[in-house]
């Protein structure tokens, strides 16, 4: 019997720290997970959307964030989501045997999330919710964050990402829908092609 039997495959992992004068956050993601989350930033709303990223992921999360929420959430929220970009494209290695492209559409009563992904190794982010929202979800999430967590996401993972609410009244639902549909669309993509071989590009890489 081969000495390699019953060996399992290395798991995806990706560890970020950044430290500024505004915060101080590790993130530590494991592609390869059964979607246990500990996730503390300081901001409800915010923990409570990643919460929902590595439970409907599959993807094992910690996130622990320190930041300046005397002056308000922006920069915790901001910082955070650059690490976690960076965290999820050091996991992904180089991308082999992955099926790379993944969507997902989660409704979530009154509110619906179409969400397509390209782990292609460009950032570029196409998003679009419905105008009229409640400007703030709880005393610190500024709706108007959840554009700029994705823009952040995308910048240091390197991904395609296009994001659409079609419909949607209620502002926690219209956000929450994102975050369901980003993390099975990421699963999706991120999960191995049992038929593929090699980095899945006519480049050779990604």
């Amino acid at each position: 019997m081969s000495s390699l039997a019953g060996t399992e495959p290395a798991k995806r992992l990706g560890r970020v720290e950044r430290a500024t004068k505004e915060t101080s956050v590790l993130v530590e993601v494991n592609l390869d997970g059964t979607g246990h989350v500990d996730v503390s930033t300081g901001v409800g709303f915010f923990d409570h959307m990643l919460n929902q990223l590595g439970k409907h992921g599959l993807f094992d999360l910690t996130v622990k964030t320190e930041g300046d929420l005397h002056i308000d959430s922006h920069h915790t929220i901001e910082d955070t989501s650059l690490a976690l970009g960076a965290a999820f494209r050091e996991a992904l290695g180089d991308k082999s045997g992955i099926r790379r492209f993944g969507s997902a559409s989660c409704p979530l009563d009154e509110s619906l999330a179409q969400v397509t992904v390209d782990l292609s190794g460009r950032p570029y982010l196409v998003h679009t919710e419905p105008g009229g929202m409640a400007p703030m979800i709880g005393p610190e999430y500024d709706t108007t964050m959840t554009r700029h967590i994705l823009e952040s996401f995308v910048a240091q993972a390197a991904i395609c990402l296009h994001v659409h609410v079609p419909y949607g009244r209620n502002a926690h639902h219209i956000v929450e829908a994102q975050f369901k549909a980003l993390a099975r669309a990421l699963r999706e993509a991120s999960e191995f092609d049992p038929r593929a071989t090699g980095v899945p590009s006519t480049k050779g890489v990604l």
